[in-house]
């Protein structure tokens, strides 16, 4: 058995995560392997529909070890950043079985911002100025004296929110004290990079390397704030779409040349090879595209945009990154736009009541529904989470993308939804670095 099942018929595959990525991941293995036998721990109502579900949860390792030690999956497609933060892959290594995702040395790329920031200051890579700091008091001191806006970051994963972009020194030592003592984001903010804050609209770009070789699987733009216009607290991500019009083949060239093959190379060379997907977050500046953040996953909201445009098989994707073969492999996507509007519970990214019924998802509107916070109970489909569902518009206009994506999100009920309104509206890029 083993990946190379993944060329032919009835692969068994279990995907990791229980949101809305790995819902979009699921429905892409479904269309481009009808036969194949997928299974998602946990996953979601959404994917129950598609998959079969396995009660463990994305970040419990031991168990997921113990249960692909059992069942022999043809290979693992890990969604989420913590499980392959704790090693994940490393485990399943350990017991034979294939996954498609980062090593945990590798995946230190998203797991400690203090780590990327110095290693993009160490391969020279265009990046914000930044310092790090373990001590409250002398982060103290620098917001104070700093002659630039700073972004604050806690340094390990805090789902998105653990970002705080900063107008003035008051804000900043705000931030500072709310992730080093009081502890808002645990041991993820007891260390603290504060970034020199950009100017630009953003972007996200997302690779996948096996090791030696990479290729862009495509460019998106993701909309972080949870308000309107781009403003409120930093969130897991209330939006996004493809094509980027800024996303010029020069552009994206000029990103691979400089920022992503760079930091794949210093990550082999410090015997660190990158396998899976790397997203690179960036912002445009005056002076040329510069690197904010990695994440070492496909992002969420990005997956469920790109993959519905991907003119590869993703099956036979995966396939060439675990066995080293993507120098092979052209990768593209189709001339069609994706947009896709996150439906929120009422409070979110605070927070949130869940349990509601949803109503509206049997809607004939042409276009997908992922589902992120859901569970089934009682028969109905209900929240269980701070992001619920993401409506995805595909059509060959950006506009008529983001209609479609518009109608299915007024389609649905239920009680606090909330999402933003202006996602690829071309005022609403988001404009600073966050």
């Amino acid at each position: 058995m083993g990946i190379d099942v993944l060329l032919g018929a009835n692969p068994k595959i279990l995907v990791v995560g229980g949101g809305g990525r790995e819902h979009a991941i699921i429905w892409r293995l479904r269309k481009d392997r009808p036969d194949a036998d997928l299974y998602c721990a946990p996953g979601n109502a959404g994917t129950a529909d598609i998959a079969r579900s396995i009660n463990i949860g994305a970040g419990d390792v031991a168990n997921l070890v113990a249960w692909a030690r059992s069942d022999r999956p043809d290979v693992v497609v890990v969604g989420p950043e913590e499980p392959l933060i704790a090693g994940l892959v490393d485990e399943l290594a350990g017991v034979d079985i294939a996954a498609f995702g980062p090593r945990r040395s590798a995946a230190e790329i998203e797991g400690s911002k203090a780590f990327s920031s110095a290693l993009l200051a160490r391969i020279g890579a265009p990046a914000p100025a930044h310092r790090t700091f373990d001590d409250a008091g002398a982060a103290f001191a620098y917001a104070q004296e700093a002659n630039h806006s700073i972004v604050v970051k806690a340094d390990g994963p805090a789902l998105g929110k653990g970002v705080t972009v900063c107008d003035t020194p008051k804000e900043a030592q705000d931030a500072i004290s709310r992730s080093m003592v009081d502890g808002a984001f645990g041991a993820a903010g007891r260390r603290v990079v504060m970034q020199e804050r950009l100017r630009g609209p953003e972007l996200s770009v997302l690779v996948v390397s096996d090791g030696r070789n990479f290729r862009t699987l495509g460019v998106a733009r993701d909309y972080k704030r949870a308000g309107d216009g781009d403003t409120g607290p930093n969130t897991g991500g209330m939006g996004s779409y493809t094509p980027v019009k800024e996303a010029s083949t020069d552009l994206v060239s000029r990103v691979e040349q400089e920022i992503i093959g760079p930091v794949l190379n210093a990550l082999r060379e410090d015997e660190r090879p990158y396998v899976g997907v790397l997203y690179a977050g960036l912002v445009l500046t005056e002076d040329g595209p510069k690197a904010i953040e990695f994440n070492c996953r496909m992002g969420d909201p990005e997956t469920q945009v790109l993959l519905p445009v991907l003119t590869c098989d993703f099956a036979d994707l995966i396939h060439a990154t675990l066995s080293g073969a993507l120098d092979q492999k052209v990768v593209s996507s189709c001339h069609q736009a994706a947009v896709a509007v996150v439906l929120t519970s009422e409070g979110y990214p605070g927070p949130t009541v869940t349990g509601h019924p949803i109503q509206g998802l049997d809607s004939a509107e042409p276009s997908l529904v992922f589902h992120g916070g859901t569970k089934r109970h009682d028969g109905n489909i209900r929240t269980a989470g701070g992001r619920v569902l993401a409506t995805v518009g595909i059509a060959d206009e950006l506009s008529t993308a983001r209609d479609q994506a518009y109608a299915r999100a007024s389609s649905i009920q239920f009680h606090g939804v909330t999402y933003r309104t202006d996602i690829a509206a071309e005022t609403a890029a988001p404009v600073t670095a966050s």
